[in-house]
């Protein structure tokens, strides 16, 4: 069969898990419960191929290898869920946490990478392998940033305290940016052996990060024009999916940012054309629209993370490093988010939990994956207590176990922190009313 083939059963699938686990349960967060079904599917799958079983991990893995996850998230998908994540920003809450989200996108991500490399590294010698530091500083660099995805399918529907949201929401938005330099910077320097120097960092990064955001500026103008010049309905709808899939595109094959032009392009959509271009009935199909594209495409993203699992091979000092990973990317979260943390509370009341939930909400994600997929196979081995591994396995099987954590735990333990960071906060009902709601369906 085609790939497109491969691609509508598996989103038929994670449709109905959607389905039937609403049916189960509405406290349920859809995306956790598809993500452990393909998570324990993948393990049956596993189990059949260890005792010989009708073959069908072979096949299993034959479908997941012909998708291509790296390509189909990074080039694919990613443009229509970051847009559509970015319409719902309301630019006040925005504005008035700036400061915070510029801080934790920029130097937390940095600080975290260098962080995690570091624990990595010792980590490596306690399970009896060695591996150059530079190789735990590009696995720092793709596990750090916090995936938008992730955080916006989850967090969201949890209804925190809206300073807080915003926080999360905004740091995860535009951190990507920030990641993808210092990803692509490092890979550049392990792998294909270049000698990092800060005016090609910077120069990287301009090129990446400002230079998406001032494409996606653009790109939302032109659009915000066209669509205020019409009043049809189906046609402005039609126009704001020109940005995740053309738009997207362009910025790809302009060698800028795409994830941060789809956050630009969303959050001037979501906020000025949608107050100047929509009409009051035409905000509500607008909204439920790309609702839908949402919910239906992280439906297909989780099931994909849950069946990544068949593309991890095991060995026992790998898996000691995976169980490792977990408390190390923590402990990396929380001590880069603690130190600019403790500057801007002298200056700013924060909500008590705002540090616990930042750190415990920054959930990982499909990208961190693509990231670790996107390591070459058989370029770099690692030894150690007679074996020898592909670099590229462990790191997959490290980011994999620490997706599957953020998600399947931290994911579902998060709400009770959330709840208690509600009644603790005094202001709780002016966030409510300046972050505003999405409108209710109007007499139609």
């Amino acid at each position: 069969m085609s790939v497109y083939a491969y691609i509508c059963f598996l989103f038929s699938i994670s449709i109905f898990l959607a389905f039937f686990t609403r049916k189960i349960s509405a406290r349920i967060q859809s995306t956790i419960a598809i993500t452990a079904s393909a998570m324990i599917g993948s393990l049956v799958l596993i189990l059949f191929g260890y005792f010989g079983w009708f073959k069908v991990e072979d096949i299993a893995i034959h479908i997941m290898e012909r998708v291509d996850f790296k390509n189909f998230l990074l080039n694919g998908m990613l443009g229509f869920l970051l847009f559509a994540g970015s319409l719902g920003i309301k630019l006040p809450l925005m504005k008035e946490q700036r400061r915070e989200i510029a801080v934790f996108a920029l130097f937390s991500t940095l600080a975290s990478t260098f962080f995690i490399g570091i624990l990595i590294y010792y980590a490596t010698m306690l399970v009896g392998l060695r591996i150059d530091f530079v190789y735990c500083l590009v696995f720092g660099s793709l596990i750090s940033p916090t995936d938008p995805i992730a955080v916006l399918a989850i967090i969201k529907n949890l209804k925190a305290p809206k300073r807080l949201s915003m926080q999360v929401e905004g740091e995860s938005l535009f951190n990507d940016g920030v990641g993808l330099v210092i990803f692509t910077t490092l890979f550049a320097v392990a792998f294909n052996g270049q000698e990092p120097t800060f005016s090609g960092v910077f120069g990287l990064f301009l090129k990446e990060a400002v230079g998406g955001i001032l494409f996606g500026f653009v790109m939302g103008f032109a659009i915000h024009l066209l669509i205020t010049s019409t009043k049809e309905v189906s046609l402005e709808i039609l126009l704001t999916l020109t940005i995740p899939t053309a738009g997207f595109m362009l910025a790809n094959l302009l060698h800028i940012s795409g994830a941060l032009a789809m956050v630009t392009s969303g959050i001037i959509i979501g906020n000025w054309t949608r107050r100047q271009g929509f009409s009051e009935r035409n905000r509500y199909f607008l909204d439920h629209f790309w609702e839908m594209i949402d919910h239906s495409l992280n439906s297909l993203l989780f099931f994909l993370i849950g069946l990544a699992l068949l593309l991890v091979e095991f060995t026992f000092e790998s898996s000691m490093l995976m169980l490792l990973a977990i408390p190390v990317c923590l402990i990396g979260r929380y001590v880069s988010l603690w130190i600019p943390y403790q500057i801007m509370s002298r200056f700013r009341r924060y909500n008590p939990y705002t540090l616990r939930i930042l750190t415990w909400g920054g959930l990982r994600g499909g990208l961190a994956l693509a990231m670790a997929l996107s390591i070459p196979s058989n370029v770099v081995n690692i030894s150690g207590n007679g074996m020898n591994l592909d670099l590229r396995d462990v790191i997959i099987l490290m980011t994999y176990a620490v997706v599957m954590f953020s998600i399947l735990v931290q994911g579902t333990t998060i709400e009770k922190m959330i709840e208690t960071s509600k009644v603790i906060d005094p202001k709780r009902d002016a966030y409510v009313k300046l972050g505003g709601s999405r409108d209710y369906p109007p007499h139609i």
